[in-house]
């Protein structure tokens, strides 16, 4: 059954289906030859080789290849699940403001939300303590600089990642006002 739902009927969003929703991935690897290991810990650094990369799927979306972040002793250059979430953060919050906005009526030219996720020992266990998502706005000129404000923090406020989160979001805004659509 689809319906528009009262917590984005506010958004102009499209009609979606009713909750709970469910969404699939699945991760898959081989395993890890036992001489690109120490102590059990990850490749060998006197290895040239690396473990095999982690195929990411879901139904109808190009394939992702992940790895273990160099601080996990992993390659460079590649996804891991700590930028993964980095990125779910950021991309969540630009489809909720570009909803917000859609559904306030509200001009503006390009956002960016660049998200850096601290990750340490807390607790007794390791998990990202804190987020910052640093947003930038840019807009025509003669915007309403306050309505600008509300909008982000209404998209801030509905992010379902960051709602999902156990770390605290702190938001940064940068409003640029521009005549060209490019984000600085």
């Amino acid at each position: 059954m689809v319906e528009q739902h009262e917590d984005y009927a506010s958004f102009g969003a499209l009609p979606m289906h009713a909750f709970p929703h469910l969404y699939v991935a699945t991760a898959r690897t081989e395993s890890v030859p036992s001489d690109l290991t120490v102590g059990g810990r990850g490749p060998s650094s006197d290895s040239g080789d690396a473990p095999p990369l982690v195929s990411l799927d879901t139904d109808g979306a190009p394939n992702l290849q992940s790895a273990s972040p160099p601080q996990f002793g992993g390659p460079e250059g590649r996804w891991s699940p700590e930028t993964l979430l980095c990125a779910a953060l950021a991309d969540c919050f630009v489809l909720t403001f570009r909803a917000v906005a859609r559904a306030s009526k509200f001009e503006w030219r390009s956002i960016a939300s660049e998200v850096n996720g601290t990750l340490d020992r807390s607790q007794g266990v390791t998990r990202f303590t804190a987020f910052e998502n640093r947003v930038t706005l840019l807009v025509p000129p003669g915007t309403d600089e306050a309505r600008a404000n509300q909008l982000v923090e209404k998209a801030e406020k509905n992010c379902l990642v960051s709602n999902s989160l156990n770390a605290p979001v702190h938001f940064q805004l940068t409003l640029e006002v521009s005549d060209d659509g490019e984000c600085g």
